[in-house]
């Protein structure tokens, strides 16, 4: 993990982080995290950077040893009315306003914090800086990769199991073929232009 050096040195930091921004489809998933000293994880990292199984692995140790964590969201609904950074920073706000023990300070991934009270630092590329963000990171992912394999069930023929909503040419070509389903973000070009062009018929 690359070094990091934060102007808060205590116990009671929260990684927040956000998975689910670049997908047509779902909702944009958050975790806020505060990591145990005493308990140590091993391997955190950038989500995307780790094995499916590793990630399984990590997210059920993560919420054992973790003094507090908690999994929010933005809807597809909120996406598309206050669109997708918006939402991303709503649903980092609903994750640490969702913790059993409030931070006394916050790491949040990326350049943006969202709008609270919280004392709190922007870390670019935190996720793989920051072992609290790291955890954060596999907490989102895990949640809303089972997510899209379930709705992969629900709408068969998307392959949302396989690309997880992302832009794929499986994916476009799913849509093309079978239209827009209710979990896609009709404010996203592809989608929106899906809509438009359906709506000329």
């Amino acid at each position: 993990m690359e070094p990091f050096i934060s102007c808060y040195s205590g116990a009671l930091a929260a990684g927040v982080d956000e998975v689910g921004r670049g997908p047509l489809a779902g909702d944009v998933v958050t975790a806020a995290v505060i990591l145990d000293p005493l308990q140590p994880i091993e391997g955190l990292n950038d989500s995307k950077k780790l094995t499916e199984k590793k990630r399984e692995q990590l997210f059920e140790e993560i919420q054992q040893k973790a003094k507090s964590f908690c999994i929010a969201r933005a809807s597809v609904a909120e996406i598309d009315q206050i669109n997708i950074l918006q939402a991303s920073l709503l649903a980092m706000k609903r994750a640490v306003e969702g913790l059993s023990i409030q931070p006394e300070h916050v790491w949040v991934d990326g350049n943006k914090i969202p709008q609270w009270s919280y004392p709190a630092e922007a870390i670019v590329k935190g996720d793989s800086r920051v072992a609290a963000i790291s955890a954060a990171s596999i907490l989102a992912k895990v949640t809303r990769d089972r997510e899209m394999v379930a709705f992969d069930k629900i709408y068969p023929g998307y392959g949302f199991a396989g690309h997880k909503g992302y832009p794929t040419k499986v994916h476009m070509a799913a849509v093309d073929k079978l239209g827009v389903t209710p979990i896609h973000r009709t404010s996203y070009g592809p989608i929106k232009a899906k809509l438009e062009q359906i709506a000329l018929f």
